[in-house]
C-alpha cells in the first residue's frame, strides 16, 4: 500500500502523462503549498512548458490566450481557498468565447472544509455553469487508480467538444504533499473522443470506429437510446447484439441474444470467445455480470450515445462518442468489412440453447423468474411496460421476453426504487394504451400512494407485485454471507408482512392472486387496472437463480 505522499504524486504524473498523451504542452501555475502534487508533476515533465505567474488572474488569463493561439487546452493550476477565485473573469470568457481551458483547483481534503481550516472555502462547482464539465474526484486513492487517466482523458475532450470551453477539476490533497511517483497505470490505446453535434456527425471519427471494427470479431451491447440502425451495423459485422429490454431491439432477428447475463456467465464459452472489440450503444444494462466481462475483457470499447452524457463506470472505453446514433451507423456500414460468420452463429447457438433451457425451467418452477417470462411473453404489440429496478429489471433482463413492438420504460437514470407506481401511472395516461408494471413489494410500499392517482380513471393497467415480504435483492450480496441471519433480515430483508388484497382494497382496486403460471396467466387476461399479487419465497430466490443459470450453463456447454 502507498503512503498518502505516494499516491497523490502518482495520481497527479498520470494525469499529467495522460494530458501529454492527449495533446497538453503548456501549463500556467500560481504559487501555493496545496498543489503541490500536482505542480511537481507538471514541472518533472519536459514536454510540458510551465509558466509560473504571481497573480492567478493573469495566469487564467495567459492560459486563454494560449488556447486561442494553438486551439487546445492549457492546464491551469491554483492552491487552495480564494485564489481559485481570480480564475472566474478568464473562465467566464473562456465559456463566453468557446475557449477550451482545463482548469485545476487544489483543495483541502473533506475532514478540513467547513471547520475553519485556513485557506478553505467551498469550491464543488466553484464556476457554475460557465464549465462544460466540472467534477472533484476526491482525495487521492489506490483503490481508484483505474480511474485516473480517464478523468485526464475526459477533461481534455470535454474542453474540446462541439462547443469548446472551460472545463474544473477540484483535487483535493492530503498531507503530506510530496512525495515518490510509483508505477502509472497503463496507458489505453485510442482517445477520448467526444462529438456533440446534434445533427451532423463528425466523419474522421465515423473513420476512426470503421478502422477499430473492421475484419475484427466483436460484440454489440444496445440499452437505451439504441435504433434499429444498430441491428443493421451488427448484420454488417456479423456480431451479436446484447440487446437490453429497453433497447427496442429484442426481437425476433438473427443478430440478438437475450440471455446475455447467462450466457457469459458460462466460463467454458467466453474463454473461447473473446471478441476484439466492445461497441456499446445508449444507456447499460442491469446486468453486473456483463458489465464486469465487459471491463476485464482485453478489447477495443467504444460507447456511443446520443446524449452528451458519458458512460463508463468501470473507466475502461478506449473511445466515447456523443452524436446521432442512428446517422453515426448509417455512415459507418459502408466502411466496414465483415469477420467470419462462424463467430455470429456460436453466438446464435448459444443463445437457441439457453432460451431452450430457460423455457424448459420455468415451465417447471413457479419463481420470479417465470414471472418476468409470463408477464414479458404476454404483452401485445403497442402495450407499455415499466420495469421497477432492484430484481424485477434483472429478471426481464435476464430470463424476459419482451415482443418486438412493446415499448419498455424504467427509471434506471439513478435506478432507485422510488416512484415506480407514479411513473407507471404516468406512461399510462400519457401513452394511452395498455400498460403492465412488475414491481416488487418494498418498491410498490414506497410509492404505495401513487395508486391513488387511479382513482376515477380508467386505465388499462396491470399492476404485477412480487411479494417475498422484504427486499430480495439483498440475499445475492456480500452481506448475507457475512452477517448471521437475525442482523441480515433486520438490516436487509426487512420483511414487512403487508397483504397487497388489503391495499387493493384500500384504493378502490381489483385484486388478483397468482400461484402459478396459469393463474398469473389469467389474471393477466383480466381487464381494466389491478394488482395482481404473487406471492413468492425469497429464502429460496438465489438458490433458484442459481439452479436456473446452471441449467442455462449446462445446455450452452453442450452445444460449443
Amino acid at each position: 500500500m502507498s503512503s498518502i505522499g505516494d499516491t497523490a504524486a502518482t495520481f497527479c504524473a498520470t494525469l499529467v502523462d495522460e494530458w501529454i498523451r492527449q495533446g497538453v504542452r503548456h501549463a500556467m501555475v500560481a504559487p501555493g503549498s496545496r498543489s503541490t502534487p500536482l505542480a511537481v508533476a507538471l514541472a518533472h515533465r519536459d514536454e510540458i512548458e510551465v509558466h509560473i505567474f504571481h497573480d492567478e488572474r493573469s495566469a487564467s488569463f495567459a492560459a486563454l490566450g494560449i488556447a486561442l493561439a494553438q486551439g487546445r487546452p492549457a492546464i491551469l493550476l491554483c492552491t487552495s481557498g480564494t485564489a481559485a477565485t481570480h480564475f472566474h473573469g478568464a473562465v467566464v470568457e473562456a465559456h463566453q468565447s468557446n475557449v477550451p481551458i482545463i482548469v485545476c483547483t487544489a483543495d483541502r481534503p473533506p475532514e478540513l472544509r467547513d471547520v475553519g481550516a485556513p485557506q478553505t472555502i467551498d469550491q464543488t462547482k466553484l464556476f457554475g455553469s460557465a464549465v462544460r464539465w466540472s467534477h472533484d474526484p476526491g482525495v487521492p486513492s489506490d483503490d481508484a487508480r483505474g480511474s485516473w487517466r480517464a478523468l485526464a482523458a475526459r477533461s481534455y475532450a470535454e474542453s474540446l467538444g462541439a462547443r469548446p470551453g472551460p472545463v474544473h477539476l477540484n483535487l483535493p490533497f492530503r498531507e503530506p504533499l510530496v512525495g515518490n511517483v510509483q508505477e502509472l497505470p497503463v496507458a489505453r490505446d485510442g482517445a477520448w473522443s467526444q462529438t456533440f453535434h446534434a445533427q451532423g456527425v463528425d466523419q474522421s471519427v465515423i473513420a476512426t470506429i470503421a478502422a477499430q471494427v473492421t475484419d475484427k470479431t466483436g460484440i454489440v451491447i444496445a440499452g437505451r437510446g439504441a435504433t434499429r440502425d444498430v441491428l443493421s451495423v451488427a448484420k454488417a459485422l456479423n456480431w451479436p447484439v446484447f440487446a437490453d429490454p429497453r433497447s427496442g431491439l429484442r426481437e425476433c432477428d438473427e443478430s440478438v441474444v437475450l440471455a446475455f447475463d447467462s450466457i457469459v456467465r458460462v466460463s467454458q464459452f467466453v474463454s473461447a470467445h473473446t471478441p476484439d472489440v466492445v461497441l456499446w450503444i445508449g444507456e447499460p444494462p442491469a446486468s453486473k455480470v456483463l458489465t464486469q466481462w465487459v471491463s476485464n475483457l482485453d478489447a477495443f470499447k467504444i460507447h456511443i450515445s446520443s446524449t452528451p452524457s458519458v458512460i463508463d463506470p468501470q473507466h475502461s472505453n478506449n473511445l466515447s462518442v456523443n452524436g446521432d446514433v442512428g446517422l453515426m451507423c448509417e455512415r459507418l456500414i459502408p466502411l466496414v468489412r465483415a469477420s467470419s460468420k462462424e463467430w455470429l452463429l456460436s453466438w446464435q447457438k448459444s443463445e437457441t440453447a439457453a432460451q431452450k433451457a430457460i423455457a424448459a425451467w420455468t415451465a417447471e418452477n413457479f419463481s420470479e423468474p417465470t414471472v418476468a417470462r409470463v408477464l414479458t411473453s404476454s404483452l401485445a404489440v403497442g402495450e407499455q411496460l415499466v420495469i421497477s429496478s432492484s430484481m424485477p429489471i434483472r429478471d426481464v433482463e435476464w430470463f424476459g421476453s419482451v415482443t418486438s413492438g412493446v415499448t419498455v420504460h424504467s427509471n434506471r437514470g439513478a435506478n432507485g426504487i422510488d416512484g415506480v407506481v407514479s411513473t407507471a401511472v404516468g406512461v399510462a395516461l400519457g401513452s394511452g394504451s395498455p400498460t403492465s408494471l412488475l414491481i416488487g413489494d418494498v418498491a410498490l410500499l414506497h410509492d404505495v400512494n401513487g395508486l391513488l392517482a387511479l382513482n376515477r380513471r380508467t386505465l388499462d393497467m396491470s399492476i404485477v407485485v412480487t411479494n417475498n415480504d422484504g427486499g430480495s435483492i439483498f440475499s445475492f450480496l456480500p452481506q448475507a454471507e457475512h452477517l448471521d441471519r437475525a442482523t441480515f433480515e433486520l438490516l436487509y430483508g426487512t420483511p414487512h408482512g403487508v397483504s397487497f388484497e388489503h391495499v387493493a382494497k384500500t384504493y378502490g382496486l381489483s385484486y388478483f392472486c397468482a400461484t402459478d403460471e396459469e393463474s398469473l396467466r389469467d389474471a393477466l387476461a383480466q381487464s381494466g387496472t389491478k394488482i395482481v399479487e404473487v406471492v413468492l419465497d425469497r429464502t429460496v430466490n438465489v438458490s433458484q437463480h442459481d439452479e436456473l443459470n446452471s441449467s442455462i450453463a449446462a445446455a450452452v456447454i453442450a452445444t460449443a
